[in-house]
């Protein structure tokens, strides 16, 4: 399945997109992938001669993947091409097992705990290539559909 309308909705661009493909997007969970390029910002100074992916950046792969994608989803219905996304971080307990190194694909794997009044909290995973956890924990955020004019200036 193609979920390029989700993906053209996520609210961030280059340098800072960590979605490079969506496998699964449902109701209740959403895959995708992500390799992180060798001349990426943060390898610059994390570590000297030995880069290795921060962990508050596995975070936002995360979060882009498993929490704002699966949410997009969710707002389907309210999001068309007169809506914008409004979104807000508003937890996050991550545990981190293995490192991730420049040119390394990783997979996100998340699944729904609840989504309610907006506010949509997931279980979520990374695994590498050869589907060792990297990291795992819960994610949560806001997120809404808005509209690009004001309503309240129309009233």
């Amino acid at each position: 399945m193609n979920y390029k309308n989700i993906l053209e909705k996520l609210p961030y661009t280059k340098p800072f997109l960590f979605v490079d493909e969506l496998l699964k997007v449902n109701e209740n969970s959403a895959e995708g992938r992500y390799t992180f390029p060798v001349d990426s910002f943060f390898y610059k100074g994390h570590f000297k001669n030995n880069p290795v992916t921060p962990g508050v950046i596995l975070t936002e792969c995360m979060a882009q993947i498993g929490v704002v994608s699966l949410g997009i989803f969710l707002l389907q219905d309210q999001v068309n091409e007169s809506k914008e996304i409004e979104l807000a971080l508003s937890s996050s307990e991550v545990d981190f097992y293995l490192p991730v190194f420049p040119e390394e694909t990783v997979k996100v794997v998340s699944e729904k705990l609840f989504f309610r009044f907006n506010k949509l909290k997931c279980e979520v995973r990374m695994y590498d290539k050869t589907e060792k956890l990297i990291c795992r924990g819960k994610i949560a955020g806001m997120i809404k559909s808005k509209l690009t004019e004001d309503v309240s200036k129309q009233i």
